[in-house]
């Protein structure tokens, strides 16, 4: 499936594109509480407090671009007013519950090493999607016209790959291997989101790049 040909569909619809938005500033708004909820009580350092805080800010900035677009759309984060709702509100959470379990595996960790474990592949995973999606969605935005811009958080996410990169590093000397595989286990959960997003917005391709 292309993903720009999605993103074009949403753009150039008005009510689609505010809940693209709505739904990006979800997805944010859930990578940032699940960074807190791996947080040790008391040990947490300055990477963790400064990640969950920009995508805590992320999250916001999304949904104040929605007064760029015309109407009174999406002020909250019900079903109704995200796209693919299904997908896109057990998509980090089944990524989640697929990492810790790959991780019990082979790093038999448990408590709070577990959680932390999670954060950084999940993250990095995520991370990657990033990199990838916001530059696609740039693109479609400037070719579109669009008073909505998301170059700001393209830069922010580009900084968080590299600091996920060095604690992953720092975790194990096989870590990219391991990241790897667990790539894998997120773009089968991505394909499936745009296959939602392509259901619920009209277009019909048959396999994501």
């Amino acid at each position: 499936m292309e993903i720009k040909a999605i993103l074009e569909n949403i753009v150039s619809d008005n009510q689609l594109h505010a809940k693209w938005l709505n739904t990006l500033s979800y997805m944010e708004n859930a990578g940032a509480k699940k960074i807190s909820a791996s947080e040790h009580k008391e040990q947490v350092n300055l990477i963790i407090l400064k990640h969950a805080a920009e995508e805590h800010r992320h999250a916001y900035y999304l949904k104040k671009q929605l007064d760029k677009l015309d109407g009174d759309l999406c002020k909250t984060y019900t079903n109704e007013e995200l796209l693919a709702p299904n997908h896109t509100k057990f998509y980090l959470n089944a990524l989640d519950v697929a990492v810790c379990r790959y991780l019990k595996q082979h790093f038999n960790l448990t408590g709070y090493e577990l959680k932390f474990g999670a954060y950084l592949f999940v993250t990095y995973a995520i991370e990657v999607r990033a990199d990838e999606l916001y530059p696609i969605y740039q693109d479609v935005l400037t070719q579109a016209g669009s008073k909505v811009n998301v170059k700001s958080i393209i830069l922010e996410e580009e900084g968080h790959l590299e600091e996920m990169l060095n604690q992953l590093k720092t975790f194990s000397p096989d870590w990219e291997e391991h990241a790897n595989l667990v790539i894998k286990i997120e773009q089968d959960m991505f394909s499936d989101w745009m296959q939602g997003l392509a259901l619920q917005t009209g277009i019909a391709v048959p396999a994501v790049n």
